[in-house]
């Protein structure tokens, strides 16, 4: 999943000292073809409280559409943030954790030499997912977003090496229920090693547009969803940088605020408006946006272009921006773990007493 932040994002709500409680702690690490972010949380109760985070821009992917394996220099650059990340797990006491890689490690030909040398180097296992467990912790991370309003949401995930879109049913009182997903294998790190960063001619940027709307036309079909779609029976949910910096665009904000960005909407004109804007600027013009920045001015074009197509394949109007996703999948995965473990001891503490 892309960060929509700078470069590197090092967060500690708590300061800086060691923290140790027999209150589990729970760590969630999210390796993409383009970041690797990191969330810890403390639980309490049937929640969770962020106590420190971490992104970092590493572009593990770079290079992987022409030669099929992870280049040395993407390597070192992932497992220098790894490290970073490893430490934040030690010095907070971790105590239920899970690292997952995604979309650049399940295509890479030299993923397991490169899984082992983070085990060697920084002490964590990285576990490679397959594109419908990234989808559904994505879209288990972001669903306190969506509204029972709408029976049906369409929910994407656009990475650095593929999009993941979700077709999801929503009921009164129910969780979500996933219906059909599919993994679109382009994303912006892809779709930019096709087409270039610099400034993109119309043409040029429709050819991109016209290139994602492809794979999804099976999906679309099998799922009846434009029918959906025309009966305005259907919200629209985006977790990604892409979304996420046209929010903060679309603000004005000076620099990128959370807080402001995650949960507010935007309408499909105002996408597409700024969308083609972007694919007009130089790379230079780009980077004077605070929450595009230099590290990401080369890649946002391409997240436009993925975007633009999901806009004009369901044309629902609007969609909700979600600044979370596969992290927050895992942080309420594990506390679900912890949760049930706590039911069974209290369980079988009861029936020992009474006995």
């Amino acid at each position: 999943m892309e960060a929509a932040v700078a470069s590197e994002r090092d967060v500690t709500e708590e300061g800086s000292r060691d923290f140790r409680s027999p209150t589990p702690v729970l760590a969630a690490l999210d390796l993409g073809t383009n970041n690797c972010r990191l969330l810890i949380a403390r639980a309490n109760g049937r929640g969770y409280r962020i106590i420190d985070a971490f992104s970092r821009i590493v572009r593990l992917g770079e290079g992987l559409t022409r030669n099929g394996a992870l280049t040395e220099d993407a390597m070192r650059r992932t497992i220098e943030a790894l490290k970073v990340c490893a430490g934040k797990i030690s010095r907070r006491g971790v105590t239920h954790g899970r690292s997952v890689a995604t979309e650049a490690c399940r295509r890479a030909s030299n993923c397991e030499e490169f899984l082992g040398r983070v085990r060697a180097d920084t002490g964590l296992n990285i576990e490679i997912i397959t594109t419908a467990e990234e989808a559904q912790l994505a879209f288990r991370g972001c669903s306190p977003l969506l509204s029972p309003r709408h029976p049906r949401a369409l929910v994407f995930d656009i990475g650095g090496g593929s999009t993941e879109i979700g077709w999801l049913r929503l009921r009164n009182s129910h969780p979500p229920e996933l219906i059909d997903s599919v993994s679109i294998p382009m994303g912006v790190v892809t779709l930019s090693e096709n087409y270039g960063s610099c400034r993109m001619p119309p043409e040029t940027y429709r050819r991109m547009v016209d290139d994602v709307s492809a794979p999804m036309a099976d999906f679309a079909a099998r799922n009846g969803i434009g029918a959906r779609v025309a009966a305005e029976a259907v919200q629209m949910l985006g977790t990604s940088g892409t979304v996420t910096t046209l929010a903060g665009i679309h603000l004005g904000l000076a620099r990128y605020d959370r807080s402001m960005v995650d949960g507010t909407y935007l309408d499909f004109d105002t996408i597409r408006s700024i969308s083609r804007g972007l694919a007009d600027m130089t790379y230079e013009e780009r980077c004077r946006y605070s929450c595009i920045g230099a590290d990401r001015a080369d890649l946002v074009v391409a997240g436009c272009a993925i975007l633009e197509a999901i806009c004009d394949l369901w044309p629902v109007g609007r969609l909700r921006v979600a600044d979370r996703g596969v992290r927050e999948g895992i942080l309420d995965g594990l506390l679900n773990n912890v949760n049930r473990r706590r039911s069974r001891r209290r369980r079988r503490a009861r029936t020992e007493a009474a006995v």
